[in-house]
């Protein structure tokens, strides 16, 4: 992850606007909705989150629909 503080949506995101944006700053991890961008910010320290990337990748988080 680039650690510039920039805000990026996801390539992986729709175009139904239900997106997260994240940017990396140097000691964190910042998350934001991308249609609530003056609304609240989450902040991770960077192993949180690799850890949260690694385990959503290897799909440890199912939905229950």
């Amino acid at each position: 992850m680039k650690r510039d503080g920039v805000w990026r949506t996801s390539a992986r995101s729709g175009s139904n606007g239900d997106c997260v944006e994240v940017a990396g700053f140097a000691d964190a991890v910042g998350v934001r909705d991308s249609k609530h961008r003056q609304g609240a910010e989450l902040s991770f320290d960077v192993t949180s989150w690799i850890r949260f990337v690694a385990a959503t990748r290897a799909g440890c988080f199912h939905s229950r629909a």
